[in-house]
Order: C-alpha cells, then structure tokens, then sequence
C-alpha cells in the first residue's frame, strides 16, 4: 500500500512539472515563398525580443519589388505596407485592399497577409523593422531586414519535407506509446511483487507463536 501511495505521488508530481504553464518562446522561421493563384498567402517576417518586459517602440516596412524582366534593368521598389504606434495600414499602390495584418499582439510577428494572390505578386518583398527601446534617458535602436522571394504558382506543389516530417510525426508518436505502455507494465509488476512480498512477511509474521513474538530470543519450538 504504502510502494502503491509513492508511485501515485511520484506520477503527481510529473504530471504537475509537465503541465506547468511555461511562457511561449520565439522562433525565427522562414517564410514560405510559393504561392497559389487566387488563394490567401502570409509573408512571414518574426523579429524576436530578447527581453519582454522593455518597453520597444516599433515601426514595420514592407516594401514590394518586382521580377525584373531584363538583366541591365532595376525594378523600382514600391512601399506597400506600414505599422507605426499601434496602427496598421496599407499605401497607396498595386496591392491597395489585398494586404491584412498578420502579426502578433507582441509585434514579435510583424507578418502581413496577401488575399487573393495573382501572377503579378510574384517578385522580391522586404520586411524592415526598426525598434526603439526605452531605458529612461537611453533610447537605443535595432533594425532588421528580410527579404522574401515570391513565386505565383496555379497550382501548388507537393512539399516532400512536410510529407517526410508527418511521417517522422507518427513514427515518434507510435514508439513513444509503446515507450509508454511498456513503463506502465514494469511499473505494475513492481508494485504488484512489492505487494506479494508484503503480504508474504505479514503472514510469516502471523505464523509465529505468541511466546516467540514476546522474546525473540526464545528458540522455536516445534
């Protein structure tokens, strides 16, 4: 009884680490850069604070350049998007009504959403972020700049690495159930021996005579 009360203490006390709200972390990741025609896509642009609790204040720039369709030829980069003291906006321009905001409350994500993609949003995209931190008199500033290469497709492609990932997915998952089910089963027989062992000193115990039990001492009459 006692073996069975440490085991569901010990299984309490995990439960309660593993459970434990944790705050969420930011991850750098890639955008994604094919698109599907007349479908919605998100231009991913994350830049990540190292220390939350500083107050920032932060202006976001995307900018839209074209493919260029000769070599000697530089296209001109055109402002299509900004965020500046909490307001979000599109500008004047080709992509004026199909831009949305897509970033977070913490503006940690600074992405923007393109609704019903055509062939002339293909071309280069740049995300420029500038950040002011506050420290009393000391204002210091971070920028950062990304650059997205977009490619408007009719239909979309089959991602071998997202198939090969879902694979990976299920084949953990299956292996860390066996995992599981197995500890379950060793866990049971330990405390199912502890159990017969307890029992079994319990009745040896019984099995002694009064007069032996008083004095240890005393040799065993038979």
């Amino acid at each position: 009884m006692i073996s069975q009360y440490r085991v569901h203490l010990q299984t309490l006390v995990l439960v309660i680490f593993v459970v434990h709200p944790s705050r969420p972390v930011c991850v750098d990741v890639p955008s994604e850069t094919e698109a599907v025609l007349g479908k919605p896509m998100k231009l991913t642009c994350i830049f990540c604070m190292k220390r939350e609790e500083v107050k920032a204040k932060t202006r976001v720039d995307w900018y839209y350049m074209p493919t260029a369709a000769e070599k000697d030829i530089i296209p001109e980069k055109t402002h299509i998007y900004k965020y500046e003291d909490s307001n979000a906006g599109e500008v004047d321009g080709p992509f004026k009504g199909r831009l949305a905001w897509s970033g977070s409350q913490d503006l940690q994500d600074v992405s923007i959403l393109i609704l019903n993609v055509s062939y002339n949003d293909s071309g280069f995209y740049e995300c420029t972020v500038l950040r002011e931190f506050e420290f009393g008199f000391f204002t210091p500033s971070f920028s950062k700049t990304k650059n997205i290469t977009l490619n408007v497709k009719e239909q979309a492609t089959d991602d071998t690495t997202a198939i090969y990932s879902e694979i990976m997915m299920y084949v953990l998952l299956v292996f860390l159930t066996f995992w599981l089910l197995v500890e379950m089963v060793y866990c049971y027989r330990k405390i199912s021996k502890s159990d017969e062992q307890a029992q079994d000193t319990a009745t040896n115990y019984l099995a002694i005579p009064s007069e032996q039990k008083d004095n240890p001492a005393a040799p065993v009459t038979e």
